[in-house]
């Protein structure tokens, strides 16, 4: 028996019972099987398995296609489409959601076995891949000069970068998952309000945003550090924004200049109007 589990969704019973007896003969572990796409979205939900096998055609008001997109942006299960369809409205549908796979009814069951390996295949390589990008991107923001936190599309913490940890006076281990209002507190200078969140900003627009010169970071401590604010968005290869990075640093020495050369000016205007 392997370690790989493998969801049929399927809503014909006997030609799901038999893809099932398949797979187990295989050396797959079957842990659920569902016959709706609605199901489909649950049990996924539930059992996260490593691939499903996802017929296009299903009963109720949710196909196999619109399935699969759900569970592609929830959790990236891949899929392979088994089908009887090939058109060409069908398959321009079904590469939306990145299948791994598209296997044509009927078919022999060494096909869905070659096909099932080399989606497990792929995406093995794709985790290592993106395990190897993600080592390399937090060594690189865990060395850079400004603080930085990362979170994903629902604004949760993902990574927080030694200097935001001495800022904010959060560990990583105790900002990871939560909502990053709680880590990275922000007010007006001027008027001690909270100021707009960064990461709310970036994932509305999509674009780059800045909170510059009137910014005051509230650390754990309740240390009050004047800071400058960049958000920008973190998008995947399909361009759709998947999190947020905020680039963030002490301004305090720049304030600290800025207020005696105000002082200095003043006390020279003072200077020169008493002399004349």
């Amino acid at each position: 028996m392997t370690d790989e589990r493998i969801m049929v969704v399927e809503d014909e019973k006997i030609v799901a019972l038999d893809i099932r007896d398949s797979l187990e003969s295989f050396g797959y572990n079957v842990p659920c099987m569902a016959s709706t796409g609605k199901d489909a979205v649950e049990m996924a939900k539930i059992h996260n398995p490593d691939l499903i096998l996802m017929d296009i055609v299903l009963k109720g008001d949710m196909d196999g296609i619109e399935a699969a997109g759900i569970i592609h942006d929830d959790s990236d299960i891949p899929v392979i489409y088994l089908t009887a369809y090939s058109d060409e409205k069908t398959i321009a549908r079904a590469k939306l959601t990145s299948p791994f796979g598209h296997i044509l009814k009927p078919f022999e069951t060494r096909e869905l076995r070659t096909n099932i390996e080399i989606a497990l295949y792929k995406r093995e390589l794709e985790k290592e891949k993106v395990q190897d990008n993600q080592n390399w991107i937090n060594s690189l923001m865990s060395n850079i000069g400004d603080a930085i936190i990362s979170t994903d599309a629902q604004g949760r913490v993902e990574f927080v970068n030694p200097l935001a940890q001495a800022l904010t006076g959060y560990k990583q281990e105790e900002a990871l998952g939560k909502p990053i209002e709680e880590i990275f507190r922000v007010i007006c200078e001027e008027n001690g309000k909270k100021a707009p969140d960064p990461t709310r900003k970036v994932m509305n627009e999509g674009a780059f945003y800045g909170l510059q010169d009137k910014t005051v970071l509230v650390s754990r401590e309740n240390i009050r550090t004047p800071i400058d604010v960049i958000g920008s968005p973190i998008r995947n290869s399909h361009n759709e924004i998947t999190g947020t990075i905020i680039v963030f640093y002490d301004i305090t020495d720049r304030k600290n200049v800025e207020k005696s050369f105000l002082n200095y000016s003043f006390n020279y205007n003072d200077n020169q109007a008493v002399n004349h």
